[in-house]
């Protein structure tokens, strides 16, 4: 009998069906062995060596891998092909070293019979220098983590984190939101013109240069201005050229842009994203097939494809578009220098098993990921799209307006995988027209702009910046993102990350007295190092001493000076405690800011902020006094001014009624476990209506719905939306006037 060990349970279903009678099915549950959790765990003075502990419930884990090693003739350790895997890998062989047979390792990209049996085949060791590499990066974080975590305990409050790669994302979302406040808007001014040709055709232009330099139009008296000189003007065809244009097809996807599309296509977060994946790769069971791995390993930054992939996706995209979807060629995609190689993109197993063949056997979420992740592999091995473009300049003195359109003439690779910005214009076709013809000029039209501060990151547009910047790895985004919204360190507005005040603080605590450790430039070299230590270039209890050494000494400067910090957090008022009479003043908690008396701890009086309240016109139903708006622990909330003499609150109203069939409530402003607001009716749990997107009181101008819902992606931006038939209003942001 021989033993396969795999990381997930789920996994062992999909093996059975592969493996026959001959093997024996095991799995770990993710990691079996980790640093303790009550303290550092790695002894310092010995090169960091690691005091690793079973995992608390993984003892019946680790016996039944026992008894069931003690019969096997050969056991396989086949936990996930990356770092976390051959750590887990390596641990497993710590476990059963004594046990009397071989231990062999093997890695596959994908749950499928194919390349279950060739991994078996291919058999090996593990790969010490992987596990090196993971090693450092668990010490790594429980160094910084285990020894700044109780600095800001004692400077702001208990349960605080800082950690070396999370705190480095929130100062990422912190410095985009200081460019927000202290942006400031220009005003800027278009221009666009109709002319007509002597057929009586429209050319519609935007008017580009003003004496061969860019129009600098910066009010509206300046617009109108400029716009009664181009009236003065005669207007000819300068410039006229035909050309063709090729968009080229998208390369399959690696983890992060999965993670970006499925939130701007989806509107997945980046954990839901993950979750789904990794049931999608461990194995579905489909009626014909029975349990089967859908994907290949979804955690990976290489744009490989193996390829024998590559042939089956020509045999289909002819079989099902026709040879001339096909590229002359097959396809490469330039993967980053430091990728792992070993990896594969993220694409089906099997290309002819579409989405709608399967889709009877998957959750609706599951078969959306999956539509998504095989319509952009299949997209990314055909031919690119072409359009026929046409672009005109039309010159008069020294105004010079330029027009271009573009027509699809070959859709290619869109056949398959839509992009938003690949819509021709249809209603701005140019004509066939001649240099030096003259033109009429019909109208012109002045429109004000202003400029626009960088937008607040959401959870594709944060993961894209932490992979431009080299912070984290594959296996690394979700969770370094999710830790920040559970440590309260940001919330989420329109689905965009906002640094709580809580966060604020932190961030300037940790770049104040670590700037060399909290950056961006220092945790990406140190992810190149662990890179590095991975293909052998570098001995991981050097990197450790490396950085360890001025760490060390920089945790010891800001030790001695923690109360002299702390003093800099705490902000004094110009109120006075009702019990003690001693001075207010403004501390953190977890719950943000509040205030609170100067002689703690002889006096514990404290007291929400101002700025947290805002007053609304409505009485306290109890005792008449105004009622106002108070932020909670767990959200927004109504409560009397005169709390805590008065203890009325009510939640907080949309203003929008029930739409549910003899229902007299209305929908009311809640917050979930996980601290995400959401809106449901009064009357429940008698009525169990409920939305995640804000309603406004607004009828759908389509088709008569009695609420709106506001919401946001990145191709639309803000814009109202219709639940019932899915229409919708875009904001309007420019401003046109008549010249």
């Amino acid at each position: 009998m021989k033993l396969l060990i795999v990381e997930s349970p789920t996994k062992t279903k999909t093996l059975k069906k592969f493996l026959g009678k001959g093997y024996k099915l095991a799995s770990t549950g993710g990691h079996i062995l980790d640093l303790p959790k009550s303290k550092l765990g790695v002894d310092i003075d010995n090169n960091f060596k690691p005091q690793y502990i079973t995992i608390k419930g993984k003892n019946k884990v680790l016996e039944e891998l026992k008894k069931l090693s003690k019969n096997a003739s050969l056991v396989y350790l086949a936990p996930d092909p990356d770092r976390e895997g051959e750590a887990i890998a390596y641990h497993v062989a710590m476990i059963l070293g004594k046990i009397k047979g071989k231990l062999l390792r093997i890695t596959f990209n994908e749950i499928t019979k194919r390349a279950v049996l060739e991994a078996i085949k291919n058999a090996g060791k593990i790969d010490i220098k992987k596990v090196y590499a993971q090693q450092a990066r668990r010490i790594l974080d429980r160094l910084v983590g285990y020894q700044v975590s109780p600095l800001l305990w004692k400077m702001v409050t208990y349960g605080l984190s800082a950690g070396r790669v999370q705190s480095v994302a929130l100062r990422m979302i912190c410095e985009r939101e200081n460019e927000i406040k202290n942006f400031v808007p220009q005003e800027y001014w278009t221009i666009d013109a109709e002319f007509i040709t002597g057929k009586k055709e429209k050319i519609y232009a935007k008017l580009t240069k003003i004496n061969d330099k860019k129009p600098e139009i910066d009010s509206h008296s300046k617009a109108i201005e400029v716009c009664d000189n181009i009236k003065q003007r005669q207007y000819k065809v300068s410039s006229y050229k035909k050309g063709t244009l090729k968009r080229q097809s998208p390369p399959p996807f690696i983890t992060s842009s999965l993670q970006q599309d499925a939130f701007a296509k989806l509107g997945f977060n980046n954990k839901k994203t993950m979750r789904i994946a990794q049931q999608l790769y461990e194995g579905i069971d489909i009626s014909e097939e029975g349990q089967t791995g859908l994907i290949t390993y979804m955690r990976t930054d290489s744009f490989r494809i193996a390829d024998e992939a590559k042939v089956e996706a020509r045999k289909y995209i002819s079989s099902k578009f026709g040879d001339k979807y096909l590229p002359t060629g097959i396809k490469k995609y330039k993967t980053r220098k430091l990728a792992q190689e070993a990896h594969e993109a993220i694409r089906p197993t099997s290309v002819f098993r579409t989405p709608q063949k399967i889709k009877k056997n998957l959750t609706s979420e599951q078969n959306k990921l999956y539509n998504l992740i095989w319509s952009r592999f299949v997209a990314s091995q055909m031919a690119d799209a072409e359009y026929r473009t046409t672009t005109v300049e039309i010159s008069g003195g020294e105004f010079v307006f330029k027009a271009h359109h573009q027509e699809m003439i070959f859709d290619g690779f869109l056949k398959v995988y839509k992009i938003d910005s690949a819509n021709d214009d249809k209603k701005r076709k140019i004509p066939e027209i001649k240099k030096g013809v003259a033109l009429s000029l019909k109208d012109t039209k002045p429109e004000q702009h202003f400029t626009q501060p960088p937008p607040r990151f959401n959870a594709g547009s944060l993961v894209k910046e932490l992979e431009e910047k080299g912070i984290g790895r594959p296996s690394t985004y979700a969770q370094i993102i999710s830790t920040l919204g559970i440590r309260k360190y940001v919330t989420q507005e329109k689905r965009r990350f906002k640094p709580t005040d809580l966060g604020m603080l932190v961030n300037k605590i940790l770049i104040d007295n670590f700037p060399g450790i909290f950056n961006t430039a220092f945790t990406a070299s140190m992810e190149d190092e662990l890179d590095r230590i991975e293909e052998g270039k570098e001995n991981w209890v050097d990197v450790l001493n490396d950085f360890y050494t001025p760490f060390q000494t920089n945790l010891k400067k800001v030790e001695a000076n923690i109360r002299k910090i702390k003093k800099q957090t705490i902000e004094y008022t110009d109120k006075f405690c009702e019990k003690c009479g001693a001075p207010m003043v403004i501390k953190f908690g977890r719950n943000g800011r509040f205030l609170a008396c100067s002689a703690f701890p002889k006096c514990k009086n404290t007291k929400p902020l101002d700025e947290n309240v805002e007053q609304i016109d409505k009485k306290c139903p109890n005792c008449g006094a105004p009622m106002e708006i108070r932020q909670g622990r767990f959200g927004r909330f109504i409560a009397c001014s005169r709390y805590p003499e008065c203890k009325t609150t009510e939640p907080i109203s949309t203003g929008v009624k029930c739409p549910e069939k003899d229902c007299d409530g209305e929908l009311l402003e809640r917050r979930s476990k996980k601290g995400r607001i959401f809106y449901s009716c009064s009357r429940y749990p008698k009525c169990k209506f409920s939305l995640w997107f804000k309603p406004v009181p607004r009828k759908c101008p389509a088709c008569g719905y009695s609420f709106m819902v506001e919401k946001s992606t990145i191709a639309r931006g803000d814009y109202l939306y219709c639940t019932n038939c899915k229409h919708h209003l875009a904001e309007e942001k420019a401003i046109t006037v008549k010249s």
